[in-house]
């Protein structure tokens, strides 16, 4: 019995590295893209250089909310379900479903910040799941480096989300109008409106509970 409880905890542990270095990997080449795109051509250019790893590292974090429920980590699903949900609706609910936001200049610090936190956070879970501990300087990374990321972070997603009204409400995607056959009616705009309202408070208050 502990022979098999012993090998359980090495698979996870190696299904947990395996993981999170992938998706560093991802992360890393966000990094690298931003920083080569704004020095080369500026800000203009940005998106455009990002868009696949981007929809790559951030869609892979879906896993983590599947690791929450079988109870593969300890965060409590609660937490990482609207997390997660929130960079998924900025990364396919705005940023690909709206180009007329590629070119502004708050895509810069929002990929930016995101992109620092997850190479900080994914090397410290791929340290500890592969070696079982994690170097004092990237520990100190881990819980210092939201001082600057998250307020830029959070602040451009609810910047490029308004950004992207009007041409939500002009172009009516994702809308459904009535008379429909299933007499139901859906507006993007009101909904994305009302997420990012939920969205500002509901990530403060997520991120003091886990300082």
């Amino acid at each position: 019995m502990a022979r098999d409880d012993g090998s359980v905890v090495v698979r996870r542990r190696l299904y947990l590295s395996v993981y999170n270095w992938i998706v560093f990997l991802g992360w890393v080449q966000v990094l690298c893209r931003v920083i080569l795109a704004l020095l080369d051509n500026g800000h203009e250019a940005v998106y455009a250089a990002i868009e696949r790893p981007l929809q790559f590292a951030q869609t892979a974090a879906i896993m983590e909310i599947l690791h929450s429920i079988v109870g593969l980590v300890r965060s409590p699903v609660s937490a990482t379900l609207p997390q997660i949900s929130g960079r998924l609706f900025i990364t396919w609910g705005i940023l690909w479903s709206f180009p007329e936001t590629h070119s502004h200049i708050l895509v810069t610090p929002l990929i930016m910040s995101w992109s620092i936190a997850e190479v900080i956070r994914y090397s410290f879970f791929g340290m500890k799941e592969s070696f079982g501990f994690t170097p004092s300087w990237l520990l100190w990374l881990r819980y210092s480096s939201f001082v600057i990321c998250f307020p830029v972070g959070i602040v451009s997603e609810v910047g490029v989300t308004y950004i992207a009204f009007p041409f939500m409400k002009a172009s009516e995607k994702y809308c459904l109008r009535m008379p429909n056959q299933w007499n139901f009616s859906f507006d993007y705009y009101y909904a994305s409106a009302l997420l990012m309202a939920l969205y500002f408070p509901g990530s403060i208050s997520m991120q003091l509970y886990f300082i």
